[in-house]
């Protein structure tokens, strides 16, 4: 005789609501996507004014006509003209990391034809002076490094990586790989360029510009701050404030100033094949000066003199 086939037992309704109830809480907890996240696509070519430093971009967006705000992803974008060219201007966020996530964000959301990036840095060439500006030719990442092991026989290197540069102690910078539109397989380099163009105009508007020397608090650099076109700037997450490594990082890499975005904005540019140019304000001397840091003395007057140089930049932007 077949079995009886067996009736399910009815699940209890305490059991339902506990269950629905659980499937609803993790629903709720489960991330969903931002609605501001990708929400953009703005068409209009523009410039990307890039400020690091926030008195700064503060500066720049009270000159700005027709000021259209947009967010992504938490990230301001102020898009406007200035100086007769429509840009877009944003934050950078301090650090290297920041600086190359809020860049290629403004790439992905925005028809972006030229990269124009500034902000305060620290001077590493002894021949430059607290207020000076710097517009370099070409930036490297000094803090991409092998720490290496100590031995008996000295510091002992990894034979995978390339070290075009002295070591500082255990430090050893190295080069990093990059690929760009059009390449079959990374590029190895430790060199980002600017753009030319963007450079000679560069050196065309350096000769328009009246740079502050006294702060609204009435003091004043020893000797009037000037523009310097050309030579290297290098970049790396570390604030630096140290004499030894300030000296190091000017006789290895010739670096004329030393910040924490330049280089990672220069790298995104490279990599989308941007033209790129960045403009940094000395406020300190990376521990050259005497006596104690001096940063937030001429902080405001070193953004102010960022923010001329870009304007005057902005006017003399090539076609």
């Amino acid at each position: 005789m077949p079995p009886c086939p067996t009736t399910p037992r009815p699940v209890p309704l305490r059991t339902l609501i506990a269950g629905l109830a659980a499937a609803l809480l993790l629903l709720a907890a489960a991330p969903s996507p931002p609605a501001e996240a990708h929400a953009i696509r703005d068409e209009v070519p523009r410039i990307a004014v890039v400020s690091a430093f926030a008195p700064e971009l503060a500066i720049l967006r009270g000159e700005l006509e027709e000021a259209s705000v947009h967010r992504v992803n938490g990230v301001e974008f102020t898009s406007g003209t200035l100086e007769g060219q429509g840009v877009v201007l944003f934050l950078s966020g301090i650090s290297v990391v920041n600086a190359a996530m809020t860049v290629q964000l403004a790439l992905d959301h925005f028809a972006i034809e030229r990269i124009l990036f500034s902000g305060i840095a620290g001077g590493v060439d002894p021949g430059l002076d607290i207020g000076d500006v710097v517009i370099a030719e070409r930036w490297g990442q000094y803090l991409e490094m092998l720490f290496a092991r100590e031995t008996d026989a000295g510091w002992a290197t990894m034979p995978f990586f390339e070290y075009p540069y002295a070591n500082f102690g255990m430090m050893f910078p190295r080069s990093v790989t990059v690929l760009r539109p059009g390449a079959g397989e990374p590029e190895t380099r430790f060199w980002f360029p600017v753009d030319e163009a963007m450079l000679a105009g560069a050196e065309r508007a350096a000769a328009d510009v009246a740079l502050a020397r006294c702060t609204a608090e009435e003091r004043c650099l020893d000797e009037p701050p000037r523009i310097v076109v050309g030579g290297a700037g290098v970049s790396g997450g570390a604030f630096v404030d140290n004499a030894a490594f300030r000296t190091w990082a000017f006789e290895t890499f010739g670096a004329r100033v030393l910040d924490m975005e330049s280089a990672a904005v220069a790298h995104v540019a490279y990599a989308n094949d941007v033209p790129f140019i960045a403009v940094r304000s000395l406020a300190d001397l990376a521990g050259g000066g005497e006596g104690a840091n001096r940063m937030e003395v001429f902080l405001d007057l070193a953004a102010g003199n960022a923010a001329a140089v870009v304007r005057a930049l902005l006017r003399a932007m090539p076609e």
